[in-house]
């Protein structure tokens, strides 16, 4: 185990190591150390990280509306599996939601941008023409997260 507190040893890289780079600025912080800490990658980091968590949710969304179509379009073909993904999906954006609330906004901003996806997946997975899904969601955010919607 390294000893960041050891005056005589360099502050690990962010190139070399990252996990040790990460302890290392971890410790800083708790230390108050903040003269150590590698600002630039911290920063580059840390807004890589809330941007994870954005597409997450955004991924999670198309999975989702996708889905939506497909029950929808496709009644006949519908499966526990799909209905199980919904759920699923649902949750976990309820989830990441509840962790995060600044996510919220997240759902309703990029509604359209994942619709448009979601139609090209459904059309891919039903074999039906992109022209047979609305080109506008048929859903809103509220009725998307709504478990107890089943077109």
């Amino acid at each position: 185990m390294l000893d960041f507190n050891d005056e005589t040893q360099a502050a690990p890289a962010y190139e070399d190591d990252f996990v040790v780079w990460l302890d290392a600025q971890a410790e800083f912080l708790q230390d108050g150390r903040l003269e150590l800490l590698d600002r630039d990658n911290l920063i580059d980091e840390l807004t890589a990280m809330a941007n994870r968590h954005r597409d997450k949710v955004q991924s999670r969304m198309e999975v989702l509306l996708a889905h939506l179509l497909k029950c929808q379009f496709q009644p006949d073909h519908m499966t526990r599996s799909w209905q199980s993904t919904l759920l699923e999906q649902r949750h976990k954006i309820k989830r990441l939601i509840a962790h995060s609330p600044s996510l919220r906004h997240v759902v309703t901003e990029k509604m359209n941008y994942c619709y448009q996806y979601a139609r090209r997946m459904a059309a891919t997975e039903t074999g039906l023409p992109l022209d047979h899904f609305p080109q506008q969601s048929p859903y809103s955010a509220e009725q998307m997260l709504d478990e107890d919607l089943l077109p």
